[in-house]
């Protein structure tokens, strides 16, 4: 029970804003690409793979990301009694654990077309590197847009079989979505990152920060009001647009509190109504 209660904990599946994240893009370019005059049924099908492999690869990927940070992690308030940090796990079993979610993530991963295997396979050495990203450059929360919303592209190729320029633009949209909502969610630990000598965007924006934010979420609504134009969505996408306005300019960067830790946390935990906020103005403009 202790076992299973650590694995829990190493994985973060009781935070479940993780792989939620990461689900919601896979969501949007899978909703995106579909045609809704056809069966159903491959529709929900490929959302429950996408939502199990995004389960997994997120559990995967924080255990890589402890693996990696065990010293940093120790030395930082937050992180300090997380399992390898603590040394209630050892590196060795972590690493076998990641191994067995990734084939795991693989099996599922077999059921979509050859080509979206290949992209996904391919964008595995971006994902595992991000947590040393920190280490070298102020803009670690770049990479992880680029991984992080890279579902999106595979959930219109699942569907199409082939990419092509209109995911793109809703891609890049929602890269500046997460170097948003990151950059926000490190606020919680800049003093310890300063001090250890970790970078983010949060440590370069500092007392600017909200600006940034406010910057990366005005960039991310224009690619997909954009995205939104080349779909050729009528009024009522726009219309629906509304929501997502609100809840980024008007709920969330009103909560978030650049020297309050909960603030920014509680700013970050909401981008999951926003995932599914989006996820729902696409499925019902796709469906009118």
């Amino acid at each position: 029970m202790n076992q299973a209660k650590l694995f829990i904990d190493l994985t973060r599946l009781k935070k479940p804003i993780g792989f939620m994240l990461l689900f919601w893009p896979c969501a949007w370019g899978l909703t995106l690409a579909y045609n809704f005059s056809t069966s159903l049924y491959k529709y929900f099908f490929y959302l429950t793979l996408f939502f199990l492999g995004s389960v997994l690869m997120r559990s995967a990927g924080c255990i890589v990301n402890d693996i990696l940070d065990k010293e940093f992690d120790s030395k930082v308030f937050r992180t300090k009694n997380r399992p390898i940090a603590s040394g209630k796990i050892s590196v060795k079993l972590a690493g076998i654990y990641a191994m067995i979610l990734c084939l795991l993530a693989l099996l599922v991963l077999l059921n979509f077309n050859y080509f979206t295997i290949i992209l996904a396979l391919g964008s595995m050495p971006l994902a595992f590197s991000y947590p040393l990203m920190k280490r070298f450059t102020y803009w670690p929360q770049l990479f992880l847009g680029i991984t992080f919303n890279y579902g999106l592209i595979l959930g219109w190729t699942a569907v199409k079989g082939n990419i092509d320029f209109v995911p793109i633009l809703f891609y890049l949209g929602a890269i500046f979505w997460t170097l948003g909502y990151d950059t926000i969610y490190g606020y919680q630990d800049i003093k310890d990152d300063e001090i250890i000598g970790l970078k983010s965007t949060s440590i370069k924006f500092k007392e600017k920060g909200k600006q940034f934010v406010f910057a990366c979420y005005f960039t991310l609504l224009v690619f997909f009001i954009i995205g939104g134009y080349f779909m050729k969505f009528d009024y009522i996408y726009y219309l629906l647009f509304i929501a997502p306005v609100f809840h980024l300019f008007f709920y969330q960067l009103r909560v978030f509190n650049l020297m309050n830790p909960s603030s920014c946390l509680k700013a970050f935990k909401s981008n999951n109504l926003f995932g599914l906020i989006i996820f729902l103005n696409i499925f019902i403009v796709k469906n009118l």
